[in-house]
């Protein structure tokens, strides 16, 4: 059972209607008995594992949440939380580079919940969390059935109470949600799975394609993973939604981003807001120096890389990431002395655009390497992008050998224009909200449109099978 299939969404209209059904004190019920039910019917074998990991951090929480309450015992209180952690994060080490062997079962998600219960346990030694939450509310934020799989990750100040608090029916809370779920069809039947044809053709036999090939391949690719991750969070906030609970947004259009620093204040959110607050401070920040700095940013980026999977070219995405910001401070003088020299003030459209299409080029290179079978497969991809050059095959019918058919090319190009039109529009106000405030049947009729659009233009049709989403590998 997963987001796209239609078991999911028989499986949600049936627990939002008992939850609506509930009285209010007592429908956080009906999220837990929906996430416990929906965790099993996807990782059975597995779930024992997940109990585990919760009734430890669990315990771990009111402990360290005792002990920090006394002044004489915080030192203990750090020892508990070190030791704590440890424990936490030692399934998903084993799992990520470990090299466990076939009978070790990889739980569902683990990747996400694992943040969540560090995060849980450094904000209670931090004194962030006042009130300890019971044991089931705390296996509710845990096992919430939306993120579980793909994230969001929230912190327990961002959900936990919403979860418990019981919200009422509302038609605008239910029109504010659907057309997230609809986005997320969009985006992923209509752009990262078409998308995905062609760039597994190319990095699935890159030895026998360079050039401008490796250049469509490694944009379609940076375009599929955004799509393919942002198509699931609008799904899980969508469905969220109509319980009336926010999750917490995980993108804010980061390929408008003017630098690589400016691209990680928008590219997964969630995940960049936890590296800062629970690595990059804890060892110090910016507070102390320039070289500690820099120090603490590559090793923030290091975690990243290790976090995402098992290889080397993981690592270097990660570092590699670092270093385009540390380099990026150091030439911020020489760069902007050239714009000013151009006459280019901080707001003109020309500098703009050279500064986003420039970040996006080096972004889009780290992708190369993050999606490559090795960190050699990408690093000869990447050089045969410049060293092979054929334009050409960008005017002839070269692509179109590439998976997809013309018409099929049409669709995704309309489809990443709509996007870049909705992300522009989206900074300048919230388009939910601008529905919203249409009337009901235009709204209703706009649903309903868009939702046989998708149907008409999107991957479906014979032997269509859709693809995983990105990320759950993760």
């Amino acid at each position: 059972m997963y987001f796209l299939s239609l078991e999911f969404y028989l499986f949600l209209g049936l627990f939002v209607c008992l939850y609506y059904s509930f009285p209010l004190s007592r429908r956080w019920y009906v999220l837990l008995a929906g996430s416990v039910f929906l965790y099993l019917r996807m990782a059975t074998e597995a779930f024992w594992m997940v109990g585990l990991s919760i009734l430890f951090s669990y315990l771990m929480g009111v402990w360290i949440f005792k002990q920090r309450s006394r002044k004489k015992k915080e030192s203990r209180a750090r020892e508990i939380l070190l030791c704590s952690v440890i424990v936490v994060a030692l399934p998903l080490l084993l799992v990520k580079h470990g090299n466990p062997n076939g009978s070790f079962i990889v739980p569902l998600g683990i990747s996400f919940y694992t943040l969540q219960m560090v995060s849980y346990l450094v904000d209670i030694y931090q004194g962030k969390i006042r009130r300890l939450p019971e044991f089931f509310p705390y296996m509710l934020y845990v096992l919430f059935f939306p993120q579980i799989v793909q994230g969001p990750i929230p912190r327990y100040e961002q959900l936990g109470e919403q979860l418990l608090e019981g919200h009422r029916f509302s038609e605008r809370g239910f029109a504010k949600a659907v057309p997230l779920i609809l986005w997320g069809f969009f985006l992923k039947l209509m752009i990262a799975d078409k998308a995905a044809v062609v760039v597994n053709s190319v990095f699935d036999n890159y030895k026998n394609y360079g050039g401008c090939y490796i250049l469509v391949a490694g944009i379609l690719y940076s375009i599929q993973l955004y799509t393919d991750f942002m198509a699931c969070v609008c799904i899980a906030q969508g469905a969220a939604g109509l319980f009336g609970i926010s999750l917490v947004d995980n993108f804010k259009q980061p390929y408008f981003a003017v630098s690589i620093k400016d691209f990680w204040r928008r590219w997964h959110l969630s995940l960049s807001s936890w590296l800062r607050d629970y690595i990059y401070i804890p060892l110090g920040g910016n507070r102390k120096g320039t070289f500690q700095k820099y120090r603490n940013l590559l090793l923030v980026f290091l975690v990243s890389g290790l976090w995402h999977g098992v290889g080397l070219q993981y690592l270097v995405w990660g570092l590699l990431h670092g270093g385009y910001q540390i380099v990026g401070e150091w030439t911020t003088p020489l760069r902007n002395h050239i714009y000013e020299r151009l006459r280019l003030p901080k707001e003109n459209l020309l500098r703009v655009t050279v500064q986003r299409i420039g970040t996006f080029f080096w972004v889009m290179l780290a992708w190369i390497l993050f999606r490559a079978e090795s960190l050699e497969a990408g690093i000869h991809m990447i050089l045969s992008m410049f060293q092979i050059y054929n334009p050409w095959v960008l005017f002839n019918d070269s692509l179109f050998s590439l998976g997809l058919a013309w018409k099929e090319w049409v669709v995704l190009c309309v489809a990443i224009f709509t996007l870049l039109q909705v992300s522009r529009w989206q900074q300048r106000e919230c388009i939910r909200d601008w529905v919203l405030r249409q009337h009901i049947v235009f709204r209703w009729s706009l649903y309903i449109g868009t939702a046989i659009v998708i149907m008409v233009f999107g991957s479906y049709g014979f032997g269509f099978n859709a693809q995983d989403f990105i990320y759950g590998g993760f």
